[in-house]
């Protein structure tokens, strides 16, 4: 349509050079005529290229002249159609606006429309192409994300410019999402910094009373903690409270083992005791027996009175009673005696069991620290050139893009603040950051990582 047109405009501005030749006085208003003509096709046809067109997510209002009730708005489904009353389905996506219009007041010609008054008649009105009128009620929203204040989308306005949307989103914003405030964050990211490392430093001086425990490591000594950014004073608490805590564990395990091998003596004793007297009971014992079979024989042969014979009776079942009790003593003590003996052989390899325990547990506890140190070490280098980009600023110019839909799909155009949007717009934000000084952090390196 364009090309017809500007062919158009050419032939008529060729009928004006040819009218020009006419006189002066009797052909001059024709050519003039025919050139003006010409010109406002030709801004007609550049015009049009820069039309807008609509989409979907446009929302059209249609209108008609003297009957308020048709008065409606319709929004461009994702089909490309509106719906209108008296035209039903109407295809507009990818249209400019005047052909639209066009569109609709041709659709709308000649249609009858009865109207109601209050008085209850009604009156048939013939509805003409002029009379219908057809604007963009609410174009497509825009959107906006990066490094500004208030990401999200935001209606359209005619005209808005790069520079106007970023300033309706709150301005640049280098901390939106990255992080809190960083002067806040710095101050939180450091104390739990320094309890990590007095924490590592805990661990540590654990690992090394277990490998002195276990008979791997050397003396406990505050010395060996310098390079641990730690006050001298909390190292210090640290290794004596460790030593204590060795010292007194040791006492408790020396008693512990000095307990069960009294136990185990004073069983011996009562064993080889018991031992005697079980052999003394059973001498005593085999006696009352012969003495009781001396006796019967006595008896048989009329030598000895009956209560002679149950007093004999008696002494045999009283030795036989001592030596069962003794018996049952002996076995009880030697039970004891084997508990004890085992308690004692196990008291090294359980103190040992436990000791490679604790020894695993803290090991793991130490690669925990030294993972969080890092990461809290990274997390504080960024704050630190987060404040530095707050104090010097953003430096170079926001790097601004702009998505868009175009006819051969999504574009991205490199734009600038002053650069005009259009409906549908995606725009991105980006500023460039610069490093600047700050307190250098301590190193996670096996320089300053004590070895156990």
């Amino acid at each position: 349509m364009t090309g017809t047109t500007q062919g158009i405009a050419a032939m008529l501005t060729s009928r004006l050079r040819s009218c020009l030749r006419i006189g002066f006085f009797g052909g001059y208003l024709r050519p003039l005529k025919w050139g003006l003509i010409a010109l406002g096709l030709t801004i007609s046809a550049t015009r049009a290229e820069a039309e807008y067109r609509v989409n979907v997510g446009d929302v059209l209002e249609v209108a008609v002249a003297g009957v308020p009730e048709l008065r409606h708005r319709a929004a461009v489904q994702i089909d490309g159609n509106i719906s209108l009353p008296l035209v039903g389905m109407l295809p507009v996506a990818g249209l400019p606006l005047p052909l639209i219009r066009a569109q609709i007041g041709a659709a709308l010609a000649s249609k009858v429309f009865r109207q109601r008054s209050p008085d209850g008649r009604e009156t048939a009105i013939v509805i003409d192409a002029d009379e219908v009128t057809t604007t963009v009620a609410e174009y497509r929203p825009i959107y906006v994300n990066g490094d500004v204040a208030k990401p999200g989308e935001y209606p359209y306005r005619a005209s808005i410019t790069a520079r106007q949307l970023i300033a309706v989103a709150g301005g640049y914003d280098i901390m939106r999402i990255k992080m809190n405030n960083p002067y806040l964050e710095s101050a939180d990211l450091r104390s739990q910094y320094a309890s990590l490392w007095t924490e590592f430093a805990q661990e540590q001086a654990r690992m090394w009373r277990i490998k002195n425990e276990l008979g791997e490591g050397t003396q406990l000594n505050p010395a060996a903690l310098k390079d641990v950014p730690v006050a001298p004073a909390v190292i210090s608490d640290i290794v004596n409270a460790e030593v204590e805590y060795l010292k007194t564990k040791e006492s408790d395990y020396q008693r512990e083992k000095a307990f069960l091998q009294r136990s185990v003596k004073q069983g011996d004793a009562e064993v080889a005791v018991l031992s005697e007297q079980q052999k003394k009971e059973e001498e005593g014992y085999q006696t009352d027996v012969d003495e009781l079979q001396k006796v019967l024989d006595l008896f048989s042969k009329g030598s000895l009175i009956s209560p002679r014979v149950t007093d004999a009776r008696r002494a045999v079942l009283l030795s036989s009673t001592r030596k069962l009790q003794t018996n049952a003593q002996l076995m009880a003590v030697k039970k004891q005696q084997d508990e004890f003996t085992r308690k004692l052989e196990k008291l090294d390899d359980q103190r040992r069991l436990d000791l490679l325990h604790e020894q695993q547990e803290t090991g793991v506890k130490l690669s925990e620290t030294r993972a969080k140190l890092q990461g809290v070490g990274e997390k504080l280098q960024y704050v630190a050139m987060v404040r530095s980009q707050l104090v010097q600023g953003a430096g170079d110019a926001p790097e601004i893009t702009i998505v868009r839909k175009g006819e051969k799909g999504q574009e991205r155009i490199i734009a600038g603040e002053d650069t005009e949007l259009q409906p549908g717009d995606a725009v991105e934000i980006s500023l460039h950051y610069q490093d600047g000084p700050d307190a250098p952090l301590k190193a996670l390196t096996s320089a300053n990582v004590p070895k156990g």
